[in-house]
C-alpha cells in the first residue's frame, strides 16, 4: 500500500506553475498585463519560434524597485493587494502574485528594470524561481522581461506544445485582444524579427479597430454609448450588412479586461435575429466600465470569467442600447460589381487577427494557416490615422443629404416603379429619384410581412382563432405530449385551443387563422418539434423559431403574382418595422446603382 507523503517544494512549484502557465501565450498574457498594471503607455511584444524559445516584453511603466526584486519572483508576492477585502475592488489585471513565480519556475528569465527613483537600472537572471545573478545596468525607465526556453525543465509539458505556427497563433489571439482593449497604450508586436503591427496610444477605440481589424470592419460599425450611476457601456457593433460565420470577432471588455462571457454574447446575438442571415454572427467591440465591487473576477486563474452582481439591470440596458442603434441604422445591401480600388494612403490595411485559433488539427496543417507575416505586416508609418474617422463617417453615417430619404424605405417603396418579375422570384423596380435598381425577393418580402403580422397578434394576445366544427384528435409520443402539457399556455397564445385527450392524444378545438386560412395538424406538429422541454416561461427565446415555421405559407420562389399583388406587397413591406431582411436574416432587397451598371458596361471608368 502506498503511503501519503508531502511533496517536495520543487515539485509543488512545478505543479502550481502548470496551472498558471499552460503554453507560451500564457506567459505573454501575464507579462503584458503586468506592464499594463505598471501604467505603461508603450509595450513591445517580441516572440520567436512561437514563443517557445524566446519571449520579450518591454514597457515604459513604473519599473520594479531593486529591493523588491528579491521577492518579486516568490509565490503570492504582489503590489496589487494588501488584504482579502481588496479582492472586492480589483481594478488591476493581476492580483494573485503567482505569474512571475510560475514563469521563472519553468523557464530562464532575464529582467531589466528601472524606476524614476533609481539612478541606474538592475539586470537580474532568474531560474527555478531564484535570482542567480544581479547587477546594475544602464536602461530606460520601465521593465523588460525576457523568457527563454519555456518548459526546458518540464519535458512532459514541452512535449505537448504544438507547432511554432500553432503556438504563435495562440499568442496572436492574446496580443490582439490586449491591444484592442487598451487604446490608450501603444502596442508593437514583433514575430520572428518581423513587425506584425503597431498601434497608436491616442486612446481612440475606432483607430485601434481600424489598425487591427481593417477598414472593411471599421466602416460597418455603429457606435454605442450609455452611462448611468452604475456603469458605462460603449464601443461599436456591426450593422445589419456585416457579419461573420463564427464568433471570433466578438470582444467584450469589463474595466478594460477581456472577458469570455457567453451570456452577454448570446444576449447581443438575439438582437440580431431576423436581421442577419441564420448561422451568421454579429461582430462587436464593447466596453463596460463598472465599480469593481459589483463584479467578481476571482473565478478562474485566467481571469476571463466574470460575474456581475446586478446582471439583470446590465442586460436590460444592453438590450435597449443595441435595439435602438440597430433599428435606427438598418440599410439595404448594395451590390458592387466592380473591384474596389486600393487606397493609396494605406497600402494594404491588414486583417490582423484573422481566423486564428482554429481547431488544433487545422492549425497543425501549415497549408491551411494564414501567413500572418506576409499578409498582416504593417508599420505605424503606413497608416494615415487622420483618415480613419473620415472613413468611418463616410461609410456609417452615409451622407444624410443624399441618403436620408433612401433609408426611409417606406418612402422608397412607395415611389418605386415596378418593371417586372424575373425567374418568377425577383421583383425588379426602379427608384427614379436616385437612379437605382432595386431587386426584391418576393418570398423573403412576404415572409417579413406575415412574420410581423403574426408576431404583433401574438404579443397583443389577439391571434385570430377559428373554432373547429369537428375537433381534431392527434396521437403523440410520450415526449411530445409532455411538451404540449408543459407549454399549454404558449399554444393558447399562438391560437391553438388544445386539451389533453386520453393516454397519448390531444384534441384541438380551435386553430389560428394565418394568411387567410386556418392552420391545423401540420403547423401544430411542427411547433411541438420546435419547442424544447426547457423553454423559458416568457416564451421570447423560442418565439422567433415558432413564427418562422408559420412563415412557410409565404409566397414561394416560382409562384407567379400579378402586378396588383406586387404593388400591395411593396406597400405592406414598407409598413413593417424591418423591411430589409426576412425573419431568417436574409436580405429582402438589394440595390444596384446606375453608376455600377455604367461601370460594368465601360461607359465610365
Amino acid at each position: 500500500m502506498k503511503r501519503i507523503k508531502i511533496l517536495d517544494e520543487k515539485t509543488i512549484q512545478k505543479i502550481a506553475a502548470g496551472e498558471i502557465i499552460e503554453r507560451p501565450s500564457s506567459v505573454v498574457k501575464e507579462l503584458v498585463e503586468n506592464s499594463l498594471d505598471a501604467n505603461a503607455t508603450n509595450i513591445t511584444i517580441e516572440i520567436r519560434q512561437g514563443g517557445k524559445s524566446y519571449i520579450r516584453i518591454t514597457d515604459d511603466g513604473d519599473g520594479i524597485l531593486e529591493e523588491d526584486l528579491s521577492i518579486a519572483f516568490k509565490r503570492h508576492s504582489t503590489s496589487k493587494l494588501t488584504n482579502a477585502n481588496d479582492l472586492y475592488r480589483i481594478m488591476s489585471f493581476g492580483f494573485r502574485g503567482e505569474a512571475l513565480a510560475s514563469i521563472s519556475t519553468v523557464s530562464k528569465v532575464e529582467v531589466l528594470t528601472k524606476t524614476n527613483k533609481d539612478k541606474f537600472g538592475v539586470q537580474a537572471f532568474v531560474e527555478e524561481g531564484k535570482i542567480i545573478d544581479k547587477k546594475p545596468v544602464g536602461c530606460p525607465k520601465g521593465t523588460t522581461m525576457i523568457v527563454r526556453d519555456l518548459f526546458y525543465n518540464v519535458p512532459v509539458r514541452e512535449k505537448f506544445l504544438k507547432s511554432d505556427i500553432s503556438e504563435a497563433n495562440h499568442i496572436n489571439d492574446i496580443v490582439y485582444k490586449l491591444a484592442l482593449g487598451n487604446p490608450g497604450v501603444s502596442f508593437k508586436y514583433i514575430k520572428d524579427n518581423k513587425i506584425i503591427f503597431q498601434t497608436s496610444n491616442n486612446n481612440d477605440i475606432l483607430t485601434n479597430i481600424y489598425t487591427l481589424l481593417g477598414e472593411d470592419f471599421s466602416k460597418n460599425l455603429l457606435e454605442i454609448n450609455y452611462e448611468d450611476v452604475d456603469f458605462r457601456i460603449y464601443g461599436y457593433i456591426s450593422n445589419n450588412t456585416f457579419y461573420r460565420s463564427n464568433r471570433k470577432h466578438q470582444y467584450i471588455y469589463v474595466n478594460n479586461r477581456y472577458v469570455d462571457n457567453n451570456h452577454i454574447s448570446n444576449l447581443i446575438e438575439c438582437k440580431y435575429k431576423s436581421i442577419i442571415p441564420i448561422n451568421r454572427f454579429p461582430v462587436f467591440v464593447i466596453f463596460i466600465d463598472i465599480d469593481p465591487s459589483f463584479i467578481d473576477v476571482n473565478i478562474h486563474p485566467n481571469k476571463q470569467q466574470i460575474k456581475f452582481i446586478n446582471q439583470n439591470k446590465l442586460d436590460s440596458k444592453l438590450e435597449y442600447i443595441i435595439n435602438s442603434q440597430l433599428n435606427k441604422n438598418l440599410s439595404i445591401p448594395k451590390k458592387e460589381f466592380h473591384e474596389k480600388k486600393q487606397n493609396d494612403n494605406t497600402n494594404e490595411i491588414p486583417r490582423l487577427y484573422r481566423e486564428i485559433l482554429l481547431e488544433e488539427d487545422k492549425l497543425e496543417k501549415d497549408k491551411e494557416v494564414i501567413n500572418l507575416d506576409k499578409k498582416n505586416k504593417i508599420a505605424e508609418s503606413e497608416i494615415n490615422y487622420n483618415n480613419i474617422n473620415k472613413v468611418y463617417k463616410e461609410n456609417t453615417i452615409t451622407t444624410k443629404e443624399k441618403e436620408e430619404d433612401l433609408n426611409d424605405l417606406k418612402n422608397v417603396l412607395n415611389r418605386l416603379r415596378p418593371i417586372g418579375i424575373i425567374f418568377s422570384t425577383y421583383i425588379l423596380a426602379e427608384d427614379p429619384l436616385y437612379d437605382k435598381l432595386l431587386i426584391i425577393d418576393q418570398h423573403a418580402a412576404h415572409e417579413r410581412i406575415i412574420f410581423e403580422k403574426y408576431k404583433n397578434e401574438y404579443e397583443k394576445e389577439m391571434v385570430a382563432i377559428q373554432h373547429l366544427i369537428t375537433p381534431q384528435i392527434l396521437e403523440l409520443t410520450n415526449t411530445e405530449l409532455e411538451i404540449v402539457k408543459k407549454n399549454i399556455d404558449l399554444f393558447n397564445r399562438l391560437g391553438f385551443i388544445v386539451e389533453e385527450f386520453g393516454t397519448n392524444s390531444v384534441i384541438i378545438r380551435g386553430v389560428p387563422i394565418l394568411f387567410g386560412k386556418p392552420q391545423t395538424k401540420k403547423l401544430f406538429l411542427e411547433l411541438v418539434d420546435t419547442i424544447s422541454n426547457d423553454i423559458k416561461s416568457t416564451y421570447e427565446v423560442k418565439l422567433d423559431k415558432i413564427i418562422k415555421i408559420a412563415c412557410t405559407e409565404a409566397i414561394k420562389s416560382g409562384d407567379r403574382i400579378e402586378n396588383i399583388e406586387v404593388d400591395s406587397l411593396l406597400q405592406q413591406l414598407g409598413n413593417t418595422s424591418n423591411p430589409y431582411t426576412c425573419p431568417h436574416g436574409r436580405p429582402t432587397i438589394i440595390q444596384i446603382t446606375k453608376k455600377d451598371l455604367e461601370k460594368e458596361f465601360k461607359r465610365i471608368m
